[in-house]
C-alpha cells in the first residue's frame, strides 16, 4: 500500500513492490527465535513476511525514486519461493496510483545493490513477461550508485553472487545511464545521502528535510523498526555486524535530535515512526503501519 507524506514542502511516497516470505533466521541472526517470535509470528517453515518499500520523492530535481524492489525478472522457482505471484502490479502499479508513470522518473537511487533493492531497474522486453532482451524499466532515469557497492556487485564472492544478478545493473552500464559515485551525495535540495556502511560497506540512507521537518528513509541499516530499538539485533545478511551496531546507534541519535520520520523498508507492520524515549534507549512510536497478512500454511 502506497502512503505519502509531507516533509515542509516536499512531497513524499512511500511505495511497495510487495510483501514476500524471508527465513526469520535471516532478519534477526543470532538473536533466538524465543525472543524475535515476540515481535514476528514466523509460519511453520521458519518463514516471515517482509515487505520491499521505495520512497518516491517530489523534488526540484525532478522525481528521485529511491531503490526499486525485486522486479519481474525473478525464475518461476524463485518468484513461488519469495510468493511473489502477480506481475506488473507492485511497484510499477504503486508508482500509477502516485499518478505517475515510469517515464516520469528522473533519478532512480541505489542505496545499493542487493537484487531486492535494484531487481526492478531492469525488465524484461517482452510482451509476455518471458525471459529476453533487458531493457530500463525508467527510461528517462538517471541511475545512481556508489562505486564499492558496483565493486562488489561486480565481483562477487561464494556468498554474494546469489543476491547480486548482473542483469538488474550491467544493461544500464553499457548504456551509459548508471552513474557512479564516491560518498555522500546532494540529490536535490533538501534531499542528501547518508553512508550507513554494516549491511555492505558502502549502503546509503536518504535524508528529506525542509522547513524544521526531516524524514529518514533507513533502507537496511535498519530494516525493521526493532532493529532501531534493539542495537544487538543485527540480521544474518549484514556483512559488518560490529559495524552495523554502531551504525545504528549514530543513525537514531540523529533520528531523535531532528524528531524524524523514520521510514523502515521491510518491516511488514511498521511502516514508519518517531523515536521516542524508552527502556533500551529509544522505542519507535509507530506513524503508519499495517497488518502483515501472510498465508501461514506456507
Amino acid at each position: 500500500m502506497a502512503y505519502t507524506v509531507q516533509i515542509g514542502a516536499i512531497r513524499c511516497h512511500i511505495l511497495s513492490d510487495g510483501l514476500h516470505y524471508v527465513d526469520g533466521g535471516g532478519f534477526f541472526g543470532l538473536v533466538p527465535r524465543v525472543m524475535w517470535q515476540q515481535v514476528i509470528e514466523p509460519n511453520e517453515a521458519n518463514l516471515v513476511p517482509c515487505d520491499s518499500r521505495a520512497l518516491l520523492i517530489e523534488s526540484d530535481a525532478g522525481l528521485i525514486l529511491v531503490d526499486v524492489g525485486n522486479g519481474d525478472k525473478l525464475a518461476p522457482k524463485v518468484r513461488q519461493r519469495l510468493g511473489l505471484q502477480e506481475r506488473n502490479l507492485r511497484l510499477v502499479g504503486e508508482l500509477a496510483r502516485a499518478g505517475y508513470r515510469p517515464e516520469a522518473v528522473d533519478i532512480v537511487l541505489f542505496t545499493h545493490f542487493h537484487g531486492d533493492h535494484i531487481g526492478g531497474a531492469t525488465r524484461w522486453d517482452t510482451e509476455d513477461g518471458t525471459p529476453g532482451p533487458v531493457v530500463p524499466t525508467f527510461p528517462r532515469a538517471r541511475y545512481i550508485g556508489q562505486r564499492l557497492e558496483l565493486a562488489d556487485a561486480s565481483f562477487p564472492n561464494e556468498r554474494t553472487a546469489a543476491t547480486y544478478p548482473a542483469d538488474n545493473f550491467r544493461p544500464l552500464l553499457e548504456r551509459k545511464m548508471l552513474e557512479i559515485v564516491d560518498g555522500p551525495q546532494r540529490l536535490a535540495a533538501g534531499v542528501h545521502t547518508e553512508i550507513t556502511p554494516g549491511h555492505t560497506a558502502a549502503i546509503q540512507a536518504v535524508w528529506v528535510e525542509d522547513k524544521g521537518e526531516s524524514l529518514l528513509f533507513l533502507t537496511d541499516a535498519a530494516s525493521w523498526a526493532v532493529h532501531l530499538e534493539r542495537l544487538a539485533w543485527v540480521p544474518a545478511f549484514d556483512i559488518l555486524p560490529m559495524t552495523s551496531i554502531e551504525t545504528k546507534r549514530a543513525l537514531r541519535q540523529a533520528a531523535a535530535a531532528r524528531e524524524a520520520l523514520v521510514v523502515f523498508q521491510h518491516d511488514p507492520q511498521v511502516v514508519a515512526g518517531r523515536l521516542v524515549p524508552g527502556k533500551q534507549g529509544v522505542v519507535v512510536e509507530p506513524v503508519i503501519t499495517e497488518s502483515a497478512h501472510f498465508d501461514a500454511s506456507r
